[in-house]
Parts: structure tokens; sequence; C-alpha cells
């Protein structure tokens, strides 16, 4: 008995050693991830992990606009490829919307319709459609306007000459590490850290912003702090006002934040919807900009949206990936573990899958579970 309990003298020392560690290197945000994330079974992010989080509501339309259902509207079953990748890749939702209308949905693992699921990256292309409607607003000036007029941290040397659309295309020149899987990187300090303004305003000037396309979280991130700081507005109110409602969204979502005491949104991820409800900002650029007549987005930001900026970037334009299969230039929002909003212009198609897993992209900029989705849609639609 008294081993036992000098056992457990030495292991709750040892626990609080390994705590105090922790807030001495301030890297304590790994007690959330833990708390949240390790303990829970996962080795990163997952689906429903909004739940753990503090989250800020965004209000449905008040003049909800449901997606009407195709003449052929669930006519034709899976193909037995898709229903093979589904199953594998743990898909929770597929839906083909034609012509604006549902031409097929599904849903799978005791998900639905209304069900709420992590959007991850997808977010950033909603961002990047909140900097353009902060400068039709008049609060921004153009996307030249640099960021140092509205973040102070980034007035000196490099990061002097950066701009608001540097931060929407990928190409602010800082050190932002985007790594998923290791729990020391920046991706994860700013997913589970508290004050992720701190976070963000830390960053160094790597290279040149405006020359060249890198991936990063935190360009994002610095784009929302950029549009609060411009327009006076919490993020996820100026979203819920300008597009959430505005796009007729059927149901309630929540935009995660980093703590109740900073309330900044997690803006480089961490939308909680569903699919119907994603597909409609797909439509409004699929539309030019226009909803319902009404002219929402500026046509040529659009425009601009879903070309490529750089020659070593063609995989992407302002807060979009873009891609071009079967001769089909295509355009679409994409999160971690395959969250995808896929909008093929040219035939009116808009292809939504939602799911756990997704194959990782070798020797290419786009997953090749990405093609099989599009794929097995036109062959689906060809019967």
């Amino acid at each position: 008995m008294k081993f036992l309990k000098n056992t457990l003298k030495v292991i709750v020392v040892l626990i609080a050693v390994s705590i105090a560690v922790l807030y001495i290197t301030d890297t304590d945000y790994l007690l959330k991830a833990v708390r949240t994330i390790y303990m829970n079974g996962h080795s990163t992010a997952y689906l429903e992990d909004y739940k753990k989080f503090d989250n800020q509501p965004i209000e449905a339309s008040s003049h909800p606009q449901p997606w009407p259902n195709h003449t052929n509207y669930n006519t034709v079953k899976e193909t037995e490829k898709l229903t093979e990748l589904n199953n594998s890749s743990g898909t929770i939702a597929y839906v083909i919307i034609k012509n604006d209308s549902i031409w097929f949905e599904d849903y799978y693992d005791g998900f639905n319709e209304d069900s709420k699921t992590n959007s991850f990256s997808m977010a950033k292309s909603y961002v990047s459609g909140l900097m353009q409607k902060a400068i039709q607003d008049g609060y921004i000036k153009s996307l030249n306007q640099p960021v140092c007029d509205f973040l102070p941290a980034f007035c000196e040397g490099k990061a002097a000459q950066m701009t608001v659309g540097d931060l929407s295309s990928m190409s602010s020149g800082t050190n932002w590490d985007e790594a998923y899987y290791s729990p020391l990187s920046i991706t994860t300090r700013a997913y589970f850290d508290d004050d992720l303004a701190k976070v963000i305003n830390g960053l160094k000037m790597e290279k040149a912003p405006g020359k060249s396309y890198k991936y990063a979280s935190g360009d994002t991130q610095m784009l929302a702090m950029v549009i609060e700081k411009a327009s006076g507005k919490k993020l996820y109110n100026y979203f819920e006002e300008s597009f959430w409602k505005p796009l007729g969204s059927e149901n309630e979502t929540l935009w995660q934040v980093d703590s109740e005491g900073h309330d900044l949104v997690k803006a480089y991820c961490c939308i909680a919807s569903n699919a119907k409800d994603f597909a409609r900002y797909g439509k409004l650029f699929k539309d030019h900009g226009k909803w319902n007549g009404k002219q929402i987005l500026d046509s040529t930001f659009v425009a601009k949206s879903v070309k490529p900026r750089f020659e070593d970037g063609e995989m992407y334009g302002y807060g979009w990936w873009l891609a071009t299969h079967n001769d089909k230039s295509i355009f679409y929002m994409r999160g971690h573990l395959g969250q995808l909003v896929i909008v093929i212009p040219e035939d009116d198609l808009i292809i939504v899958r939602l799911g756990h897993t997704i194959a990782k992209a070798e020797g290419d900029d786009h997953s090749p579970d990405f093609y099989v989705y599009i794929e097995e849609a036109y062959a689906m639609m060809e019967k």
C-alpha cells in the first residue's frame, strides 16, 4: 500500500511538472489539444470537433430558400465505384446540383441533410468574399491597400509591402508552416490557442510578399483581422449579414472562435454547417456574384477569384482552388479531410462532398478522389 501511495505521488508530481513546463514554454495550448482531439481518439481535427470549442451562432435566413428538386431527383443510384469510395473514405454527404436543382443527394454514417460538420478550410473562400464585400462597402480601399493600415505588427521591412490582396491569394511571404499533424506547428497552435491574434501578430517575414504562392492558413486569419479592423464588425456578424442570410440559408450555423474572452473567429476554418447550405456560396460564384437578380459581389472580382494569380500557383486564385478536368474549368472550395464544394460552370453543375477522409494528392495539386467524385457524378447523369 505504501508503494502504491508513493507511486501515485510521483505520478501527480510528474503531471504537475509537465503542465508547468507547458505554461513556461508557452505551449499550454497542447492541453486543449489533448482534451478536445487526442483524448477523443483522433490525431487531427475531425468533423464534429466544433462541439468541443467555443462558437458564435450565425442565424438562418428569415426568408429561407430551399433548393428545388430536379425533375430527375434521386432517380439514379450511385455508381458502384462511387459507393466503394464513399464507404472507404467515410463520406457523410454527397450532393449533385444540376441547373440549380437537387439532382441527387444522399447522407451516410448517421448524418442527414441538416447535420452540422466542420467546413475546415472551405471557410477561406467565404473570407475572401468578405474582403471584397468590405471593399464594396468602402471599409477597404482596394486589394492593393497595405495590411499595415490595419495591423501595426506588419509595418516594418518587407511586411510593410504586404497588401490585402496578397493575403487572399496566399502570398503574404510570412514564415507560416502549414503542418496539420505536428503538435508543435503553428497551424496546431492556431487551432487550439485561446489568443489567436497573438499567434498571428508574432509571424515573421520569410520573403517579399506578393511575389509567389504559398498556401498558408495564417494569411486568411490575418485577412479576417484586417476585415474586422476595417469594418468595425465581428467577422461572424459581417458574414451573417453579407452572405448567410442573403443567400437564403435554411439552417443556423456556428463559427468557432479562439475563446470567449478574445472572441476572434478561426477564419481559416471551422464553420459548422451542412452540404446544401455550403453549396449556396458555390452558386453565387457560378452566377458571377449575383443572387436572385441582385449583385451581391462584384462580377469582376468573382472572375478574378477563379483565375490563378501566379505562374507557380495555377491551382489557386483568390480564396478558391482551381482545376481543369476533361477540358472543363473547375473552381472549388476545399477543406481538410475532403470537404468539397465543386463548381463546373460550363455544365451548370455543383457537386458537394463532405466526409471523414480523402486520399492524399500525389504528384498533383488535387486528390485523386476529387476526380472520382466528379467523374462518377457525370456517369450517374448519363444513365
